[in-house]
């Protein structure tokens, strides 16, 4: 399997786990959020369209972490640190930032070279590139696995640094992207201005970010220049609030004291709020917070997805399917929330038959857009279990097993699930396929895919 799949199975797996509750402060933790992704690849979308790339190819992987840092890795996936979002001002500092990273994408800049993954093992890329899955809104905090510390530069400085001349040809293909788009090239500058001063200071106390990008006077004179007698270019007014409510998201789920803080009665503020309350496990004013926002944008799915998972966290758990119904009617697109969706049926003590066949429905919908996720597969798993259909709830153990890259567990239940369905059923044959990938890997003639 690829570092990226890897990142992102293993986070999938432990969010499930739940076996350790203890996180040291500065593990780095990937954070999925709907909104926020779906808002990051709108932004993107017309940056891709200018450097001929697939914008429905693209992956936004937020990470928690308070150092500063955005990088491309295991192809077009693009890894945005929490401090780096919070540090921008807006929208424009945001997608310049973006745009350099595409010029990387672009050029080929995934690493280094494959010398400099081979003397790194899998363990080391993962300490650094990965910790634990949870979520901003539809996803718990409490099944937290401690994997790595954000603490060791060393190895992001040995795989994610690029060379001066990739740094400005990067900043070259950006400006050209972003200029064709019609996007302004000044968010780009006034960030790059933000982080001159590092240059100044020791390399042990310069961001991530200058260190594995190095950043010259050159590389600024050249952006003024592009800024100063380029096309002025137009942001669409839409995205300073998408901007401001990604920031807001961010604050009240990571520093919610500081997000209660502040006064603001704006919606982005406001949602903040909400988040934050619901952090300090605080669900009546949470809840109080967030129906307002609500009644204001009453198809917003994203303000369903919060109301639903402080329901659930609260233990209201018929009325937290209820939201994420609201949630999933107004966003199908999206398997993150057909999946907390789904969890909340299972979980449900009324209606059980009906709220069953609704989970399994909802999560072979979330599939189709969460292919690289064990979740569903487990819940599936789960639901198929709790209905008696025991061949398909071991193949759905089987095909999580394959995610995780655990070749000796996802053989030995295809190979139950196969002596429990009908022979030529789709279902047979999938069980079939996964005993002949999970015997090459198991043999080193094969991966898991």
């Amino acid at each position: 399997m690829s570092l990226l799949r890897k990142i992102i199975v293993c986070s999938a797996l432990l969010t499930l786990l739940g076996i350790a509750q203890a996180r040291a402060e500065d593990d780095m933790n990937i954070l999925r959020d709907e909104e926020t992704e779906q808002d990051l690849k709108t932004m993107i979308t017309p940056i891709f369209r200018q450097a001929g790339l697939s914008p429905d190819t693209v992956k936004f992987i937020v990470v928690q972490s308070n150092e500063l840092n955005a990088f491309v890795a295991g192809g077009q996936n693009i890894f945005l640190y929490t401090d780096l979002i919070l540090k921008t001002e807006n929208p424009e500092e945001l997608f310049g930032v973006i745009a350099h990273e595409s010029g990387h994408i672009a050029d080929g800049h995934l690493f280094r070279g494959k010398q400099d993954m081979q003397h790194l093992s899998t363990e080391a890329i993962l300490t650094q590139l990965m910790g634990v899955a949870v979520g901003i809104a539809g996803r718990s905090t409490d099944a937290a696995v401690a994997v790595g510390s954000a603490g060791n530069s060393i190895l992001t400085r040995t795989l994610l640094r690029h060379t001066r001349t990739q740094e400005g040809s990067a900043d070259r293909a950006g400006v050209r992207f972003l200029q064709g788009a019609g996007l302004p090239v000044t968010g780009f500058l006034s960030f790059m201005k933000k982080l001159e001063s590092q240059e100044l200071v020791p390399e042990t106390e310069q961001s991530e970010y200058v260190q594995t990008h190095p950043l010259t006077q050159d590389r600024i004179e050249s952006l003024q220049h592009a800024v100063d007698d380029g096309p002025k270019g137009h942001t669409p007014p839409e995205w300073a609030e998408m901007h401001r409510r990604i920031k807001a998201k961010l604050l009240g789920y990571l520093f919610p004291d500081r997000s209660l803080a502040d006064r603001d009665t704006s919606t982005a503020a406001e949602y903040g709020h909400a988040i934050a309350w619901y952090r300090k496990n605080e669900p009546d004013k949470a809840l109080a917070t967030v129906e307002p926002l609500i009644k204001a944008e009453p198809q917003n799915p994203y303000f369903y997805e919060l109301k639903g998972q402080i329901l659930f966290d609260s233990g209201r758990v018929d009325d937290s399917a209820s939201a994420y119904a609201k949630a999933a009617q107004y966003a199908p697109f999206s398997g993150l929330i057909r999946t907390s969706y789904a969890q909340s049926l299972l979980e449900s003590k009324h209606n059980q038959s009906e709220h069953l066949a609704e989970a399994v429905k909802q999560l072979n919908l979330a599939l189709d857009s969460e292919k690289q996720s064990s979740e569903p597969h487990h819940l599936l798993a789960i639901a198929y279990g709790k209905q008696g259909q025991e061949g398909l709830s071991r193949l759905q153990l089987a095909e999580e097993a394959m995610l995780d890259g655990n070749a000796a567990f996802a053989k030995r239940e295809a190979g139950l699930a196969r002596t429990k369905l009908t022979r030529g059923t789709p279902a047979w044959q999938r069980a079939n396929d996964i005993l002949d990938i999970a015997s090459q890997d198991a043999h080193g003639g094969g991966k898991l895919e």
